[in-house]
């Protein structure tokens, strides 16, 4: 395993990230709380993560209806192992469509309940999950800044929002002295790429880190998904499949097909060859990955040995343009 610096937080990562998002529901979608992977199911996968070198684990209040956190901190508990932790803020850990956002009170009230989810008292990263619309960004970022100086956080980060919005929040930041988001955690892939790329341009200027998810879209890139055949249980087109429903298309298909075709050549699987594409990235520091099972883990750990030069990662690039 290969580690970063992420950003100018101090903090090192390993280069991939344990993706804690299917632990006791699918995300933060309050009718799948419940579902994903069983207590006995993440703690095999946390086992396999930590022996394959990864220390550095992601989760969010919400995922699962706080399940994730509760069994990473029990985990975390049990073992005694020195995890890197990263935890988010805004979706409701109840389900409540009302409960929900990045105010100050909120934000405060939030953190403590994943503390004492996750056996802490003190979280390494903490990320806001989505922007919030209606509360100021200067009243999130205060509250933030509070939170470092009171030592509950080691740095902030922020989750799914735009290059506009991250310069915004940096802008914000500089001017009145307050901590300032350190990295940035969107989606990334060789199908996602238009508003990351974008933000990673930031984060270069800025030296900032950047620690993205969904590196196989939703297990499209893994080849989990062909023309005119349906699509496997329990996977994330049979559970949540309006954010790639636009993948379902001829051009697709005739791009996962010739991506399928180089990795072969390779001698290595497409989703290892996806994941390598991200990380190869000068400015990705690591890549959060959620297995459904401890063998799929061993894709992204080849990922990190499988280097790409800039010639071939613009090759792959042109299959899906």
């Amino acid at each position: 395993m290969d580690f970063r610096q992420l950003g100018a937080t101090g903090l090192t990562v390993s280069r991939v990230g344990l993706g804690c998002g299917n632990f006791g529901g699918i995300g933060s979608a309050p009718e799948l709380f419940g579902t994903g992977e069983s207590e006995d199911e993440a703690f095999a996968l946390m086992d396999a993560a930590w022996a394959g070198g990864v220390t550095f684990f992601d989760t969010a209040a919400s995922y699962g209806g706080g399940r994730s956190e509760t069994w990473v901190g029990r985990w975390r508990g049990e073992r005694g192992l020195p995890l890197v932790l990263s935890t988010k803020v805004y979706w409701s850990v109840t389900g409540d469509p009302e409960d929900r956002g990045l105010s100050r009170s909120r934000i405060l009230r939030e953190l403590d309940g994943s503390l004492e989810r996750l056996g802490v008292e003190r979280v390494d990263m903490y990320l806001t999950h989505e922007p919030d619309p209606e509360t100021p960004i200067e009243e999130t970022l205060r509250a933030l800044d509070e939170l470092v100086g009171a030592g509950k956080v080691g740095a902030i980060g922020a989750s799914n929002l735009d290059a506009a919005q991250l310069e915004q929040a940096l802008d914000m930041s500089e001017r009145l002295g307050l901590a300032r988001f350190e990295w940035v955690q969107n989606e990334y892939s060789l199908l996602r790429r238009e508003q990351a790329e974008a933000v990673l341009r930031v984060c270069e200027r800025e030296g900032l880190g950047f620690t993205p998810f969904s590196p196989l879209a939703g297990g499209w890139l893994a080849g989990r998904y062909r023309r005119d055949q349906a699509y496997p249980a329990g996977s994330r087109m049979t559970l949540r499949p309006e954010p790639y429903s636009d993948l379902e298309r001829e051009e697709t298909f005739a791009a996962l097909e010739a991506f399928g075709r180089h990795a072969a050549e390779r001698g290595t699987t497409p989703a290892t060859l996806a994941m390598a594409w991200v990380l190869s990235h000068p400015r990705v520091t690591a890549v959060v990955v959620g297995p459904r099972r401890p063998e799929h883990l061993e894709q992204a750990l080849a990922a990190v040995e499988l280097r790409l030069s800039p010639d071939e990662r613009d090759q792959l690039a042109r299959l899906f343009a």
